[in-house]
């Protein structure tokens, strides 16, 4: 069974990541980062619009690269933000960005969602060391990961909406190859947010399935995890092996029952790497 890692009626926790010996993540629609440290979330920092996920920054501590609001923005600790770009702000139907995850490389990719579900409204961007952000995937609709492979060969992005996780193959500059179909969920369940093991299997995070499912890189999937909550946003693997992390959400709940909305852990033999960071060229 799942531990209660960090309690808390979190409407849409989010982007789990380990960053400097502690766990960080986000409540996405109220616009805060919390840090866990001996199993109790403190805020870091609050914005006024929503916070999907964020990476750390080489060499700048305490500082982060963000999909946040309508674009990618940096981040001081004190919440103030510096715009990189605002590619939804003007998009024909309400937009937020979603998840985000710097690469082995370095890069930050993040996706973007409509609020009305409109299919094929949301994109995949990636941001690159000049600050340049880039939409390198359209048509989908909300996008959850990416992921990579661990030598950043590969990379795994989820379109929630219809149940898929793409594969595409990453070159060393950045660019992707065709997509193909690595998994799909034909149950009405979502694959969320992701994470790839240091032996190269997909962690997901099953909306409205209450599980995480791995898959080996062949597309095979070898465990599924049976969680107390319907609705596990994402997952972090702690860097030592041996605990998976998972976010939750009560958004949408009719009647959200603990522990829907606090941070679990389970006991898995598995390990990550800590997150990339992002490699800001000054």
């Amino acid at each position: 069974m799942p531990e209660i890692w960090a309690d808390g009626a979190y409407e849409l926790a989010e982007g789990p990541r380990w960053v400097d010996g502690r766990l960080v993540f986000t409540d996405i629609l109220t616009g805060r980062l919390f840090e866990v440290r001996d199993r109790a979330a403190r805020e870091l920092l609050r914005l006024d619009v929503p916070l999907g996920a964020v990476a750390p920054i080489a060499d700048r501590p305490g500082h982060w690269i963000a999909a946040a609001g309508t674009g990618i923005a940096l981040l001081a600790p004190d919440g103030g933000a510096e715009w990189l770009a605002r590619p939804e702000e003007q998009a024909a139907t309400p937009m937020r960005m979603n998840d985000g995850v710097c690469d082995p490389h370095g890069r930050f990719w993040a996706g973007s969602m409509p609020y009305d579900g409109t299919p094929g409204a949301g994109s995949l961007y990636r941001t690159d060391a000049d600050g340049t952000v880039t939409r390198v995937l359209t048509g989908l609709t909300i996008v959850n990961g990416p992921a990579f492979s661990p030598d950043g060969r590969v990379l795994y992005v989820a379109d929630s909406t219809a149940g898929v996780i793409h594969r595409a193959a990453l070159d060393q500059d950045g660019k992707l190859g065709p997509l193909t179909e690595f998994a799909r969920f034909a149950d009405g369940s979502s694959p969320d947010g992701m994470t790839v093991d240091t032996d190269g299997r997909l962690w997901v995070a099953v909306w409205g399935g209450a599980a995480v499912h791995r898959f080996d890189p062949d597309g095979t999937c070898s465990a599924v995890l049976q969680l107390p909550v319907p609705q596990p946003t994402s997952v972090c693997l702690a860097p030592e092996g041996g605990r998976l992390f998972v976010t939750t959400a009560r958004l949408g709940l009719a009647d959200p029952a603990a522990p829907s909305g606090a941070l679990l852990a389970l006991p898995v033999d598995a390990a990550a790497p800590p997150a990339a960071r992002f490699s800001l060229r000054e």
